[in-house]
């Protein structure tokens, strides 16, 4: 169940990536012909990609969840999950030095929350 639920968020972050990287550069562009069209497209993917996750933990109410990047990585962007009852998401932010990836949240009713962090980290 862990690795669909990972599998369809890397999915739906490139799509959403890759259709926001069209749209720009249709906008932006003036028409073309066939003939003028470039030889070979980039891919939307950049150099070492990778997604990384720092599993659900429990952790005391308003306690922030680090993720880094691995080596020499920086984060490309990033998202965090709030699990369990009333669970309110308060936070998801990259780190001040752009190396990792910062999730917080709250539980209504109690003193912790269940907190799940990723990023996306490129050479």
């Amino acid at each position: 169940m862990r690795v669909k639920r990972t599998t369809a968020l890397t999915l739906a972050v490139l799509a959403t990536g890759a259709c926001l990287a069209t749209a720009g550069a249709a906008s932006a562009q003036p028409a073309r012909s066939p003939a003028q069209a470039p030889a070979k497209q980039s891919t939307a993917l950049p150099p070492g990609w990778q997604l990384v996750t720092l599993p659900n933990a429990n952790v005391p109410n308003f306690q922030r969840r680090t993720l880094y990047c691995p080596g020499t990585k920086r984060v490309l962007g990033g998202g965090a999950e709030a699990r369990g009852n009333r669970a309110i998401l308060v936070g998801s932010f990259p780190t001040d030095d752009g190396r990792g990836w910062i999730g917080l949240g709250r539980q209504d009713g109690y003193n912790d929350v269940g907190i799940s962090v990723f990023a996306i980290c490129a050479d």
